[in-house]
């Protein structure tokens, strides 16, 4: 029997995973209705989507109530990366707990499933490694990134919230860190910075002394895990971890980088930034149980490769035609003069403000 075509909300469908997923549902056969209001989501990651009978797109800022039809709501909608949700970070607080307020509001009147994208920063610095879905994490309620941490926290409460109070069927998955095509060359997120550094010729920036260690899941397997997670039985709520379980310091990252470049770039180490975690691999014994067997399948080299090819493209093709809105002082310097180097740059000052009432707002992604 064919699969029934379902009606598929994604919020934050322009950014970098949510074009992805937005993907993979038209793929499955579904209609899908892309909600961004493209903060640091952009028009280019949908353009060929357009078009598609069964894809369709609405600006929309998820901190205000949403009004459509639904069978599946994917809440993705939040900067991720510490140099734009660090950019205003009250707004990025709202955008995780209001967002999730008004997702699970729309989640409620239609009866629809919904699966938030929750992160691994909920376990902050994590004195238990790897993590676990049962551990609570060790997070700075005070410092520069707790608008992300606590604000992602928060919505995981909500979600719970909601569905023992209301019996709301949720999914909240727990997204380490992803990397691929899509990804902004001036997100300051690790495997975007030493690209972009290695291709510019430029030094690249090691924080700390190296040593610190992440696990990279290219971004095909975190989105075909998000798409299992959706579809297991209302009894499964999560939280789920979904990540890559391989762990590499940021000198391993570095030096594969520099190979699969062919860069002579030098290394330069910087302070560590403030709460950053000295560590972070997901245990993933539950999703692969409950996902029918699911693990990240695309060696780190063979993403890499892709992600390198995706930013030769964009860069030679004038990234600022691609990049957000933002002061340049939002952009870690190294990384500012690294995409001046190959040719473009942060762009002018944005105008706006984060006062409620105004009636545009700059968020989610």
């Amino acid at each position: 029997m064919p699969k029934k075509t379902q009606r598929i909300l994604v919020t934050g469908g322009a950014g970098f995973i949510g074009s992805h997923l937005c993907e993979r549902m038209l793929r499955d056969g579904h209609d899908v209705l892309c909600v961004d209001n493209y903060f640091t989501g952009s028009r280019s990651n949908i353009a060929h989507l357009i078009g598609d009978p069964s894809f369709e797109v609405l600006r929309h800022d998820v901190t205000f109530p949403l009004y459509v039809e639904a069978d599946r709501i994917f809440n993705l909608a939040c900067p991720a990366s510490p140099v734009h949700y660090q950019y205003d970070p009250v707004q990025t607080t709202k955008t995780s707990v209001h967002g999730a307020i008004n997702m699970l509001g729309l989640a409620k009147r239609l009866r629809a499933r919904i699966l938030q994208a929750s992160t691994s920063e909920v376990y902050g610095d994590p004195v238990e490694h790897p993590q676990r879905e049962g551990y609570w994490g060790n997070v700075n309620p005070i410092g520069p990134r707790a608008c992300y941490d606590e604000g992602k926290r928060c919505a995981e409460t909500l979600f719970f919230d909601y569905h023992r109070q209301h019996g709301l069927e949720i999914k909240v998955a727990r997204i380490f860190n992803t990397y691929g095509p899509r990804m902004r060359p001036d997100d300051g997120r690790v495997v975007s910075n030493f690209v972009v550094q290695a291709l510019a010729g430029q030094p690249i920036t090691v924080y700390g002394d190296g040593q610190q260690t992440r696990s990279f899941c290219y971004v095909d397997d975190l989105v075909d895990g998000l798409a299992r997670f959706m579809a297991t039985p209302a009894a499964e709520p999560g939280p789920l971890n979904l990540g890559n379980p391989s762990e590499f310091t940021m000198l391993e990252l570095a030096e594969t980088v520099l190979r699969l470049t062919g860069s002579r770039s030098r290394l330069s180490f910087a302070p560590l930034p403030a709460d950053d975690p000295r560590q972070r691999r997901p245990e993933i014994g539950k999703a692969r149980e409950l996902l029918d067997g699911w693990a990240p399948v695309t060696p780190l080299e063979d993403g890499l490769e892709r992600t390198i090819a995706y930013f030769r493209l964009t860069l030679g093709h004038g990234p600022a035609r691609s990049i957000i809105a933002m002061p340049a002082a939002s952009a870690p310097p190294e990384i500012a003069a690294a995409l001046r180097r190959v040719g473009g740059g942060p762009a002018p000052a944005a105008t706006g403000t984060t006062d409620p009432a105004e009636p545009i707002q700059r968020t989610s992604a």
